[in-house]
């Protein structure tokens, strides 16, 4: 059953635009006006001093920096309107730009649901490679953003070099992560600059990217700051995403969770930018809204698809590459919950144009759990997401108008040869789903016996490591603390 096969990522998208023209540029002032009148607290020493520089109005005793209009504005027009997350073998370079899209995995969940028990627990290294070897089997996934913790790693400087290394090492895809330390993200650069060959190589052709995180409402932490910076500082991709939540970090309103996104988002691309004009800013949602029975953060929600969709109207009026967020469930098993809700908003979010979708394969249980059956049902929602993102080709040739008078009533077109030139590419082919009647099915199996076969087989399937062997061996001779597997 598996059959490898890769579709070009990056298709166009604006049909879903939940704001109106007046909404966006409302939104966008009022942004701008609360970074300079309220502006943001900002605990990273190097990233306050930046903003100084800049012209931001810095105060050491509180922290709090306001950062003028105009310095915002300069950030926004410095900030790389186009940002690609190159894959190592060229394959499935992510494009981000205006309303192209592209999908992949995320989260940084802290279970699985074993595939051999169905049961949940906490996940390890071993889960992060299957991940990585599945996101490299899945055609609709462009993108490994590192989804789940390996809980054997001890030492907060050694878990982002493991993250990165077993991820590097079984996929050729772009891997994005969160990073844990700024030590721990300083061996990953390292580690990227052998694989790339030189510093220069790596910044020429990024082949990996960089998580850190705005924390809501409105602050800027030591250790996030200081990884931004120094990331900024190498000129590589950086996403500064914040998640603000609906009536605890966020006002309760849509429109209000809206305008914080785009604040703190935005003192993340000042950030950045007012340490390296230039530099590879990435714009970032995460957000959601709350359960009021409980306080507890939604991660299915369809409003959470309304607001990241309107978060990407936000990014390309700012001309600002986005990374967004879709798919999520907060389903406890896969089941039609889980469905329902990843594919209702992975079809809204994709249809907004949003750059990059993360968190769109896999993830579930309000995005504590990582199912890997999920990440192959979704592969199959995803392939639906983009024929309607294709949408439909009207010419003389599509519309067939002559031909149709040619054949006239009555008549069929199973073997004309227009038939034959369009069939392969006109319809979206499923994977797992069937489509066969019911006595055409030999065993009556289903999608999700179908999706556990496709994870049985490529568990079984021999998969060598994806590094040059002197490579890896000089990797692993470097950085003794990876775990050996």
């Amino acid at each position: 059953m598996l059959k490898e096969k890769t579709n070009s990522p990056g298709l166009q998208a604006d049909f879903y635009k939940p704001l109106s023209e007046g909404n966006i540029k409302k939104i966008a002032n009022e942004a701008l006006r609360i970074l300079e009148k309220s502006g943001m607290l900002v605990f990273s020493k190097t990233a306050r001093e930046a903003f100084r520089k800049a012209g931001a109005e810095v105060d050491e005793s509180t922290k709090l920096v306001k950062m003028p209009r105009s310095l915002v504005e300069d950030a926004i027009a410095s900030n790389p309107s186009s940002i690609t997350l190159y894959s190592r073998d060229g394959g499935t370079d992510a494009v981000l730009e205006k309303n192209r899209v592209h999908f992949g995995t995320g989260g940084t969940a802290i279970y699985v649901l074993d595939p051999d028990t169905g049961k949940r627990r906490p996940s390890n290294i071993n889960d992060v490679i299957l991940c990585a070897q599945l996101t490299e089997a899945l055609e609709n996934i462009h993108v490994f953003t590192i989804n789940v913790f390996p809980h054997e790693v001890k030492n907060q400087d050694d878990i982002d070099i493991n993250r990165f290394f077993y991820s590097i090492d079984n996929t050729n895809k772009h891997v994005m992560g969160g990073v844990y330390s700024l030590e721990g993200c300083k061996k990953v650069v390292k580690m990227a600059e052998m694989i790339a060959g030189s510093e220069q190589k790596l910044r020429e052709k990024p082949f990996v990217s960089f998580i850190t995180l705005i924390i809501s409402p409105f602050k800027i932490d030591d250790n996030y700051g200081e990884i931004s910076c120094y990331l900024a500082e190498k000129e590589l991709p950086v996403v500064v995403p914040t998640e603000p939540i609906c009536g605890t970090t966020s006002p309760v309103t849509l429109a209000g969770n809206i305008l914080v996104h785009v604040v703190e988002t935005l003192g993340g691309i000042a950030m950045v930018q007012c340490v390296k004009k230039g530099a590879p800013g990435i714009f970032g949602s995460v957000g959601s809204i709350t359960n009021l029975k409980t306080m507890d953060h939604v991660g299915g929600a369809i409003e959470r698809a309304m607001i990241h969709a309107a978060v990407s109207q936000m990014a390309q009026y700012f001309g600002l590459p986005l990374y967004s967020t879709a798919g999520t469930t907060d389903a406890q098993e896969v089941d039609i919950q889980s469905a329902y809700e990843s594919a209702m908003s992975s079809l809204l979010v994709s249809l907004s144009g949003a750059n990059y979708i993360h968190d769109i394969a896999g993830l579930m249980e309000a995005d504590l759990t990582v199912s890997f059956e999920k990440m192959i049902v979704d592969n199959e929602i995803l392939g639906m997401c983009r024929r309607v993102m294709k949408g439909i080709e009207v010419n003389d040739d599509t519309l067939a108008a002559d031909l149709i008078i040619e054949k006239g009533p009555g008549e069929n077109y199973i073997a004309e040869e227009h038939t034959v030139k369009h069939m392969r590419d006109e319809f979206y082919t499923p994977r797992i789903s069937i489509r066969e009647k019911r006595d055409a099915v030999k065993d009556e199996k289903t999608a999700m016996e179908n999706a556990r076969n496709f994870l049985d087989e490529l568990r079984t399937r021999e998969k060598p490591s994806l590094l040059p062997p002197e490579v890896r061996d000089s990797i692993l001779k470097t950085f003794p603390e990876i775990i050996k597997t």
